[in-house]
């Protein structure tokens, strides 16, 4: 076993300079005019650093949400309450660059793509809910109905949340406030 360091960023810390880095030009110049290049030349990665933790320009943005995301899926397959699996997605989500660019939009020039990242993933949240109720019983067309009501709670709530951040808040009060109401 060598005791020799490793070069290089820690993994997590590259993730966080690169998210950082990307939010910082999104801001500066626009998300359009901003490429993959100046996010890594800014963040001071190489090019395949960027591609070892996103697969895509979009994805700086909703890396923790996806993280949080999979692990409320998983909680789902485990047998997790559905309500307790997609509580789960807030209280592990901190303010991030999703809520940053969610705050900043118009600014970063980012409201499309975040309409269409957010459609991409309330729609798996919803494929994987449907699946777990019509496993507990529901029939197909009302297990349908409840997921996407339910999916989409979960991203409104994120939304909401990062809308009154400064009002201090938490993403778990507004999530369960969203699921109720779903």
């Amino acid at each position: 076993m060598t005791t020799e360091p490793r070069s290089g960023r820690p993994r997590a810390s590259s993730r966080e300079v690169l998210s950082e880095a990307a939010c910082e030009l999104f801001l500066e110049q626009g998300y359009d005019a901003t490429s993959v290049s100046d996010i890594t030349r800014r963040a001071g990665v190489s090019r395949s650093s960027f591609f070892n933790y996103f697969s895509a320009k979009s994805d700086v943005l909703w890396s923790g949400f996806d993280e949080q995301a999979d692990a409320g899926i998983a909680l789902l397959r485990d047998g997790t309450p559905v309500a307790d699996a997609l509580s789960a997605i807030g209280r592990g989500l901190a303010p991030d660059a999703l809520a940053l660019a969610i705050t900043n939009a118009d600014a970063m020039g980012i409201a499309a793509e975040l309409d269409r990242d957010r459609a991409v993933r309330q729609f798996r949240l919803q494929r994987e809910v449907a699946s777990r109720l019509a496993h507990d019983g529901a029939a197909p067309l009302a297990a349908q109905v409840r997921a996407g009501a339910l999916s989409a709670a979960v991203l409104a709530a994120v939304w909401a949340w990062a809308d009154r951040t400064a009002a201090g808040r938490s993403l778990a009060d507004t999530l369960a406030e969203a699921l109720s109401a779903a």
